[in-house]
């Protein structure tokens, strides 16, 4: 399989996105020689969209592998959209144009990002991150003030576009009612098994793109789950239409409407991934999907806290869980 050309959809803010993008978060974290094959055979694949954060700890070696591929003449900086994300330690007021800025310079040493997102709804204390947060560390976010900041890093041309990560309904009005800019994006998991259903006609609505992470469920990693994989109405559907269960999962997410956010570092995999465009699924087939008990994978009881701003799950994601 060639170059795959991907379909781009038009954001809010005028700027366009691809719909398939390529997620460097892993678990155990991938050697520096793997991930950085893995982002050059990924470009020579056709993927242009690249989703990393600086809470990953990938931000430096995807800078890294980018600007290698330029330098081989592989792609140019303008053909690339790249994601990256404000850590809650950062998410204050100060500290929000300064952690972009850092994340730039010394990490992905790039003049500027296509679309920042702030990860999570809270703040943390600021200090170091590490994972498992320490929930000693909560503080309530100070929406308002640091989606103002936001809105500067737009402005002064760090990013192009600014967002939202795992921010429920009602945290998306909350945010609307203050903002000038509107979020361009709010990236959540969104699979066969966890369909936002809720989520999804209220962002359409409102004019902003969901994009989809852990698309597959993120198996074997501690935020994931198996019910993707092992969904036997998934199973059933890619025997039917001679895919693998994968393509089909990713293929429903591409007839939602929705960006979608895979990861692997496998070429055979990636090239998988991308084979969603010349075919789709049936009508009986999303009839068959839509009847999939949901089960959200990443629960988000990491930011639970009885001192934290989210004394439970139903306040994380205002009841929608």
């Amino acid at each position: 399989m060639g170059s795959v050309s991907i379909p781009e959809a038009k954001l809010n803010s005028g700027h366009a996105i691809p719909v398939v993008g390529m997620g460097t978060a892993s678990y155990p974290i991938a050697t520096p020689e793997t991930f950085r094959t893995a982002i050059l055979e990924a470009i020579a694949l056709g993927y242009r969209h690249f989703d990393t954060a600086s809470f990953y700890g990938t931000e430096q070696r995807l800078g890294e592998a980018v600007a290698e591929a330029i330098h081989r003449g592989l792609v140019k900086r303008d053909d690339l959209f790249i994601t990256s994300k404000l850590w809650c330690t950062d998410a204050h007021a100060d500290r929000v144009l300064p952690a972009l800025r850092q994340s730039l310079r010394r990490t992905l040493r790039l003049e500027y990002i296509d679309l920042y997102l702030v990860h999570w709804p809270l703040s943390m204390k600021p200090k170091d991150s590490k994972f498992p947060v320490d929930k000693e560390d909560f503080l309530p976010i100070d929406l308002k003030a640091v989606w103002a900041a936001m809105e500067e890093c737009q402005r002064t041309g760090l990013t192009k576009s600014i967002g939202v990560s795992n921010f429920s309904c009602n945290k998306l009005e909350q945010l609307l009612s203050t903002a000038s800019i509107p979020p361009a994006v709010n990236q959540v998991e969104m699979h066969p098994v966890w369909q936002q259903r809720k989520l999804v006609p209220f962002c359409k609505e409102k004019g902003i793109m969901i994009c989809a992470y852990s698309p597959l469920g993120s198996n074997g990693t501690p935020w994931g789950s198996n019910k993707v994989m092992e969904c036997d109405v998934l199973k059933e559907i890619a025997l039917d239409n001679g895919k693998s269960l994968a393509q089909i999962s990713l293929r429903w997410l591409f007839q939602q409407g929705v960006g979608i956010i895979v990861k692997s570092f496998s070429k055979e995999r990636m090239a998988e991934n991308m084979d969603l465009f010349r075919w789709k699924l049936r009508d009986e087939d999303l009839l068959k999907i839509s009847t999939i008990p949901q089960s959200r994978g990443l629960t988000g009881d990491n930011f639970v806290s009885v001192n934290g701003p989210y004394k439970s799950i139903e306040e994380l994601w205002d009841g929608d869980v």
